[in-house]
């Protein structure tokens, strides 16, 4: 039997595994200290496996016309897999991706290459502090933000607090949408206090999910989408008609109801997601 590329990652200490898809000849998925972390697809990077990055792919689908180019900055690289969707869906876009595990980045880059024709852009270090030291010409000018930092399975707490989030939506053009992918569990305490932050920050927020995990029967990922300027709403139903099924848009009012009076996080209250259970994400050896 053949080995399966890995690597302990010198930050973390964790161990990294890509492995083949068994079923989807050409994917694989990245897995981390045991947690899937990223599916790809090398043979049709605009196939999207799991289902929170589906509903990103959707929303990135509506940003401006269809199949042109856009700038966006990913924190948090995984496997690459929206980097690579948005040049295989609008090619000549110009991308960033901040990530704390530069031995991660070439491990990916050496086993699962991408197009040589991406402009692709990678700047290594927290993501916080990369942030911070963007160029001010970038500020301002970004269409998509895309935040999906984890370290094993749980989301650092210093990028989950109204100062992180203040500094990294600045980066946003007028219309620009910001994505963040956020694990939690029944009670969804973790999910409202982050809705509740980033809608401090920028004008209008939607979140989508699997309607099981909104209603707090299991842990799960949910897709907050934000932007400075009203989200149109004639997206709506295509994000709920572009699946997985059941799915749910949570907007306006009820959106409203969904964070429920909880505490915006701050650097003096945040903390990091909560761990999932074992039997839910993680890869047995």
């Amino acid at each position: 039997m053949q080995e399966l590329p890995s690597i302990v990652l010198a930050h973390s200490g964790y161990r990294a595994v890509i492995e083949p898809d068994r079923w989807v000849p050409g994917s694989f998925t990245l897995v981390v200290d045991g947690t899937p972390q990223s599916h790809v697809n090398i043979d049709d990077p605009s196939e999207l496996f799991f289902e929170y990055i589906q509903r990103m792919g959707h929303v990135i689908d509506q940003i401006g016309d269809p199949g042109q180019p856009i700038t966006a900055v990913h924190l948090g690289a995984g496997a690459f897999t929206l980097p690579r969707y948005i040049e295989a869906t609008r090619p000549g876009s110009r991308q960033q991706v901040v990530e704390i595990e530069s031995d991660l980045v070439d491990f990916v880059r050496a086993n699962l290459p991408w197009s040589p024709r991406a402009q692709i852009r990678v700047r290594h270090g927290d993501a916080r502090e990369v942030v911070g030291k963007f160029p001010p010409g970038l500020r301002g000018s970004v269409d998509l933000l895309v935040i999906d930092i984890f370290s094993g399975a749980r989301t650092p707490a210093h990028v989950t607090s109204l100062e992180f989030y203040e500094s990294a939506v600045s980066l946003l053009s007028k219309d620009g949408i910001v994505l963040v992918n956020v694990a939690d569990g029944p009670g969804l305490a973790f999910a409202r206090g982050q809705t509740s932050t980033l809608a401090s920050v920028v004008a209008d927020v939607a979140v989508l999910a699997e309607t099981q995990i909104l209603k707090g029967r299991r842990f799960g990922n949910v897709v907050l989408v934000g932007s400075q300027t009203p989200l149109p709403l004639e997206w709506m139903p295509r994000l709920l008609a572009g699946g997985p099924h059941p799915s749910k848009v949570v907007a306006g009012a009820e959106l409203r109801d969904f964070i429920a009076g909880a505490p915006i996080v701050t650097d003096a209250t945040a903390i990091q997601s909560p761990p999932p259970a074992k039997s839910i994400f993680q890869v047995r050896p």
